[in-house]
């Protein structure tokens, strides 16, 4: 079978990178194991490495299962693109500019 490939950035690939090894050290300071986690997170051991390892080709559901069974961290989730300042200003961009018709001389 052949690997998979995947169009991602490298500056992309660091943050999973990142994210992983953030997830292994929050696994870490609650002093739970690779097989608790897993088994919280209804997942293999080899998918939790992955994670933590910060593999591209890990669903993001997956991701999700590992947050929640680290005591409910999931719910940062709901922190991603919250503040979306550029589509902020790409949408302030595209409002239409209502023009009022010139007053009546009298």
């Amino acid at each position: 079978m052949r690997k998979a490939s995947y169009n991602i950035l490298p500056s992309t690939e660091e943050i999973l990178r990142t994210m992983g090894e953030q997830i292994k050290l929050a696994r870490l300071r609650r002093n739970l194991t690779v097989e608790l986690v897993a088994e919280r997170a209804g997942i293999s051991r080899a998918s939790l490495w992955n994670v933590e390892k910060g593999s591209p080709s890990v669903a993001i559901g997956i991701y999700a299962a590992v947050l929640h069974a680290l005591n409910n961290m999931d719910k940062d989730l709901l922190l991603v693109a919250r503040d979306d300042a550029m589509g902020r200003k790409m949408q302030d961009l595209n409002l239409p500019i209502r023009k009022r018709a010139p007053r009546k001389k009298e």
